[in-house]
């Protein structure tokens, strides 16, 4: 079964990568009008995070796809390499990858 949880209290929750690396707090979702599925999460980024720095922003906040979601617990765990593709690369390469 399912466990429901409400988006309400999701926000503030922070939202670290698989590795561990803390990339910001959540601060809001968007959503698909047509499917009434997630489709990112609107993220408040960590400034020392080496990973949100090289991602593309709106507003001052990082755009990840809902796909990228690992697991939301305590924190909400990102796959890095899901993440937006353009993105992907970029971050690799910070990497040495």
């Amino acid at each position: 079964m399912a466990k429901l949880i409400i988006a309400k209290q999701l926000a503030g929750k922070r939202v670290v990568s698989g590795d561990g690396e803390e990339l910001g707090k959540l601060i809001d979702l968007t959503v698909e009008e047509t499917t009434g599925k997630l489709s990112e999460l609107m993220i408040e980024p960590n400034p020392d995070s080496i990973t949100v720095r090289q991602l593309k922003k709106e507003d001052g906040l990082v755009m990840v796809p809902y796909a990228s979601v690992l697991a939301v617990s305590d924190f909400i765990i990102i796959d890095k390499r899901a993440m937006s593709s353009n993105s992907t690369s970029s971050i690799l390469e910070g990497y040495g990858r």
